[in-house]
């Protein structure tokens, strides 16, 4: 009787380095509130985003570096930037916000990418990649 070896073919792994790869995370989120008349200014919103961040982390959380880049009021939806080291920390913290003004609200994340959305050369890109 034969033996046959049979050779165990090592997974495969492949390491993707982006170079000059943006150091932040683009979000774009919506707070839904409960009471559909209340709007909040953008300044109001980071108030918020940062009373979120204080009561999930603590100081270190309140002192986290984000930008509200755009916001629309009326739809009450918001495009921020953090470093990508901080993403966790933001949206765990978006998560967990439940209440403003003693009202229920969610945060819901609608696109996270690490390419800002407002960049004319990626929106040229995906259009090209989506028509072809």
């Amino acid at each position: 009787m034969k033996q046959v070896e049979e050779k165990e073919e090592a997974s495969v792994y492949q390491r993707v380095v982006l170079k000059n790869a943006s150091p932040y995370h683009y979000l774009k989120v919506r707070l839904v509130l409960e009471d559909e008349s209340t709007r909040l200014s953008a300044v109001e919103l980071k108030y918020f985003i940062i009373t979120g961040l204080k009561s999930l982390y603590g100081e270190v959380g309140a002192a986290l570096n984000f930008d509200v880049l755009k916001y629309d009021e009326d739809t009450l939806t918001a495009l921020l930037r953090v470093y990508s080291r901080s993403l966790v920390k933001l949206w765990s913290s978006l998560t967990l916000l439940g209440s403003y003004q003693n009202k229920a609200c969610a945060f819901r994340v609608l696109q996270v990418s690490r390419f800002d959305p407002r960049s004319s050369l990626i929106i040229r890109i995906f259009s090209e990649v989506i028509h072809s």
